[in-house]
């Protein structure tokens, strides 16, 4: 973790986890841990080719980490009084976000979801084919786990898996306004991370 996040990033990141710890229990740490294991893989995949297309980010700093990591640490505070589906919800949209854009940019034509035209790779507010496939894969990737940690039955696993792309696709949404100026990848993270926990209360 500590190869992409600077110092305030790495003191945030564990303080939101003892808050998590504290709050809730070790599963829900271990489920935040997860999605942490999962971003340095995908950031660092092929990352000198990231580097070439102008869209590689080495280090993450503490805006970054706190745009993905509130909205899951606060849904885990209150997990006794709604349960850990929120949560699972949150982090499969955050998770579902950092697949598209990390891996997504590698392959397919991306269009803008303005105007459906197409535009270069990394360009915020557009998708692809592969990175739709992406994104649900890696919101399932946190159903299934959730299904490994929390025993929970398939069909919760699958609505956790379906918040979190829903996450995912409202971030894409968001940042035909971070592509215009308004508001920056640190919010649409943040709305990424919200529209999935609630998605998630919602159905569950």
């Amino acid at each position: 973790m500590s190869l992409l996040l600077d110092k305030k990033g790495v003191t945030i990141a564990i303080l939101m986890g003892l808050i998590i710890l504290i709050f809730s229990n070790i599963r829900y740490l271990v489920a935040m841990l997860v999605f942490l294991f999962l971003a340095v893989i995908a950031t660092k995949y092929r990352h000198e080719k990231k580097k070439s297309m102008g869209i590689y980010e080495h280090e993450r700093g503490w805006i970054n980490v706190l745009s993905n990591g509130v909205v899951p640490t606060f849904l885990a505070i209150l997990s006794p009084q709604i349960g850990g589906i929120p949560y699972l919800c949150s982090i499969a949209a955050i998770t579902a976000d950092k697949f598209g854009s990390e891996l997504g940019v590698l392959g397919g034509e991306p269009v803008s979801l303005e105007n459906f035209k197409k535009v270069k790779q990394g360009t915020s507010g557009a998708i692809s084919i592969t990175g739709l496939i992406l994104s649900i894969a890696g919101a399932l990737f946190i159903g299934v786990t959730a299904i490994l940690i929390f025993n929970i039955t398939p069909t919760k696993a699958l609505i956790i898996a379906t918040a979190g792309f829903v996450g995912s696709l409202v971030d894409s949404l968001f940042g035909v306004l971070e592509e215009k100026g308004i508001g920056t990848k640190g919010t649409t993270n943040l709305i990424c991370s919200i529209t999935g926990g609630l998605v998630g209360y919602l159905i569950a």
